[in-house]
């Protein structure tokens, strides 16, 4: 009985037949968030690993098999029972399989039972690097698909560090307890913008990429859609739809210009997005450093959206040109500085806020400018229909044999009425042609 549990205690055993283990792994995974099934698999693969340190590359025939119940990851190899052996790590004469299997026979396949506690040093330093690369992938993974389900969205950093050759500012981005690192180009910063370390500061999350190092946060200060969040998260009506913002155009740091409208007949869009005193719009001001926005109702009229879009100044008239990309825009003589701006950024934020090509000229000059030229008109419809006529009549003249009329006279009537089918045909492919030669 002593011999026997003698023997016992000095059989090699894996070392991941224990209690401790298990557990370690589901504090892992409560902790990291780290699943324990995952843990496993990269358990099974580091085992894989060492033995294939161990047995010359052979791991064709070796399998892993984790049990959480009882606590015990076991590994084995697949032989096949030969006469004469020939590949060691696959093969056993019938010899060795009955010390395995008591009733073994040529050809049978015997599972064998492998030891880790067998693994030298180096395989079992080979099998803790697996593992701890395994962590570190699934903890990157997890960053990654944190911070994809923020893009588009506003963050607040922590400046970590400044870079006093580039100008670039590091930052420490925290979501949902998972942290990262993130760099603001000066390219992404708004000028004038000072920051120091300890600062907090809210980012505009561009996109998120998975680089060698872990993801790679896109962010930055200057887009447009920073200006689009900080409304959606100031007015309310933004949030739930009643307000919807069409378009913005921006130059960081100057001024921005912001189309929306309702949906809802008795709510003003832009009073919604001004507040009470402005406080809504003030408190964006602020987050934006001082940058001034102009708040424009949109409409479907181009004409009257483009007199908006040049606010502050007063429009005379706008008219929308044929192409229906350019727009020729009268304003008063004293007022037209103010509708180009300074450096032309007013008429600049204002086409691209409508997308249109803005023409602006004085009052004074309205009556020298080339007339615009009209539009060309389209085929009336009664022309279709006379085509139509033309073509019913052929048909009643191609249907006359078999009526019973005289076959001679309806033949030449049906060849002279192909021509003017020929001709509604091709004035069909001119007015389908009509509007693309406007565009």
């Amino acid at each position: 009985m002593a011999r026997k549990k003698k023997a016992e205690k000095e059989a090699p055993k894996s070392i991941f037949e224990n209690k401790e283990f298990f557990l370690a792994l589901d504090q892992l995974e409560k902790v990291k968030g780290i699943p324990v099934d995952y843990m496993l698999d990269r358990v099974g693969q580091a085992l894989i690993t060492a033995y294939k340190r161990e047995n010359d590359g052979m791991t064709d025939n070796i399998y892993v098999v984790p049990d959480r119940e009882q606590n015990t990851i076991r590994m084995f190899v697949r032989k096949t029972v030969v006469d004469d052996v020939y590949e060691p790590y696959e093969e056993l004469s019938l010899e060795e399989a009955r010390e395995y299997k008591p009733g073994a026979m040529l050809g049978d396949i015997i599972d064998i039972d492998v030891p880790t506690r067998s693994f030298s040093r180096i395989a079992a330093q080979t099998a803790k690097q697996v593992i701890i690369q395994g962590i570190r992938e699934a903890e990157r993974g997890m960053v990654l698909s944190e911070f994809e389900s923020k893009e588009h969205e506003i963050l607040t950093a922590l400046v970590s560090r400044i870079d006093p050759r580039s100008g670039s500012i590091i930052l420490e981005m925290v979501s949902q307890g998972e942290k990262t690192e993130a760099v603001l180009t000066p390219s992404e910063q708004v000028a004038g913008e000072r920051y120091e370390e300890g600062d907090h500061v809210k980012v505009y999350v561009i996109e998120v990429r998975k680089g060698t190092r872990g993801p790679q946060v896109m962010i930055s200060r200057t887009h447009p859609g920073l200006v689009k969040r900080l409304f959606e998260l100031e007015v309310p009506e933004i949030h739930d739809g009643t307000v919807e913002v069409k378009s913005i155009a921006r130059e960081a740091g100057n001024r921005t210009k912001i189309a929306v409208c309702s949906t809802d007949a008795n709510v003003d869009p832009i009073g919604a997005c001004v507040g009470t005193r402005g406080a809504r719009v003030g408190n964006i001001v602020n987050e934006l450093g001082g940058e001034k926005i102009d708040i424009i109702k949109w409409s479907e009229d181009t004409a009257a959206f483009v007199s908006a879009a040049l606010a502050p100044a007063d429009v005379v008239s706008a008219t929308v040109l044929p192409d229906g990309k350019s727009c020729r825009v009268i304003v008063p003589d004293d007022q037209l500085s103010l509708a180009i701006g300074k450096e032309g950024q007013n008429a600049r934020l204002a086409a691209k806020l409508t997308g249109c090509k803005i023409d602006i000229a004085p009052a004074s000059q309205a009556d020298s400018l080339p007339p615009i030229p009209e539009p060309e008109p389209e085929p009336e419809p009664e022309e279709m229909l006379e085509d139509g006529a033309e073509a019913a009549e052929l048909t009643e003249a191609e249907e006359a044999p078999e009526a019973g009329l005289n076959t001679g006279a309806a033949l030449p009537e049906a060849t002279g009425t192909a021509e003017p089918e020929e001709a509604a045909q091709s004035d069909d492919e001119d007015a389908a042609q009509a509007p693309s030669e406007t565009d």
